[in-house]
C-alpha cells in the first residue's frame, strides 16, 4: 500500500506538481473518488477546485469494464473493438449512454450548487483522479479539459498501471506517483479506500471555494 487514504495520496501527488511551476493552475477532480485527492492538490497549489464530469460506459455484465466514456461537454469515446468482442449492440450501448448522461446532469446540479464552471482559457488544467486502471475515463476527462482552450492539460494521478501510463503519455502530459507493472484495481494501493459520498464531494468543493474567497 502506497497511500494511507485519498488525502494522503493528494498531498504526495501535490509535491510532484509543485516542482512543475504550473501556469495559473485549475484543479479538476473526477467525482467521486478523485475529488478528495484533488482537494489536497488544489490546497497545496493554492488553486481553484472544480469537478470535471465524465462517466464511464460500463459493460452490461461487467460494469467496471469500460466500453468508453462520455462527458458533460459532449465528448464521446467508445472502444469499438471491445464493444464488438463483447457483442454489445448499438441499442444496448445507447441505453448505457443515456443513463450515464442523466446521472452526469444530476451531478452537475448537485456538486456545483449553482456555481459556474471554472474557466480554463489560458490556464493550466490539472485533471486529478485517485488512480488509473484502464485510462478510458482519464483520457475523456483530458479531452474535455482541452476543449476549453487551456494553456495546457496535465493528468495527475497517485497510481496507474505502467502499461496504461505509457499509452497515456504518448498523447498526454501525465504526473504519477506510483506505476506498478500489475494493477488490476486501484483500491489495494490504499490502506483506506472507502466510497466517497456526494455529500463529501460537495463539502470539499464548498470548502475550497470559501478558502479562495477568504
Amino acid at each position: 500500500m502506497a497511500f494511507v487514504d485519498r488525502p494522503d495520496a493528494g498531498r504526495q501527488l501535490a509535491q510532484h506538481l509543485v516542482a512543475r511551476n504550473l501556469r495559473d493552475p485549475v484543479v479538476l477532480g473526477l467525482p467521486r473518488g478523485g475529488v478528495p485527492v484533488a482537494y489536497e492538490v488544489a490546497r497545496v497549489l493554492d488553486a481553484p477546485l472544480d469537478v470535471i464530469l465524465v462517466r464511464k460506459l460500463g459493460a452490461p455484465a461487467q460494469p467496471e469494464l469500460a466500453l468508453g466514456a462520455v462527458s458533460e461537454d459532449g465528448v464521446r469515446l467508445v472502444n469499438r473493438p471491445l464493444v464488438r468482442s463483447l457483442r454489445v449492440t448499438d441499442e444496448a450501448l445507447a441505453g448505457i449512454e443515456a443513463r450515464e448522461r442523466a446521472t452526469m446532469e444530476e451531478q452537475a446540479r448537485r456538486f456545483r450548487g449553482g456555481r459556474p464552471v471554472e474557466p480554463l482559457e489560458g490556464r493550466t488544467a490539472v485533471v486529478v483522479d485517485d488512480g488509473v486502471a484502464t485510462g478510458a475515463t482519464a483520457r475523456a476527462a483530458c479531452e474535455v479539459a482541452a476543449g476549453r482552450r487551456p494553456a495546457g492539460v496535465v493528468l495527475a494521478v497517485p497510481v496507474a498501471a505502467r502499461r496504461v501510463l505509457a499509452e497515456l503519455r504518448r498523447s498526454l502530459d501525465v504526473v504519477c506517483v506510483q506505476a506498478p507493472i500489475f494493477l488490476q484495481a486501484v483500491g489495494p494501493w490504499y490502506e483506506h479506500f472507502g466510497q466517497t459520498s456526494d455529500e463529501e464531494v460537495v463539502r470539499l468543493l464548498e470548502r475550497r471555494a470559501r478558502d479562495r474567497s477568504a
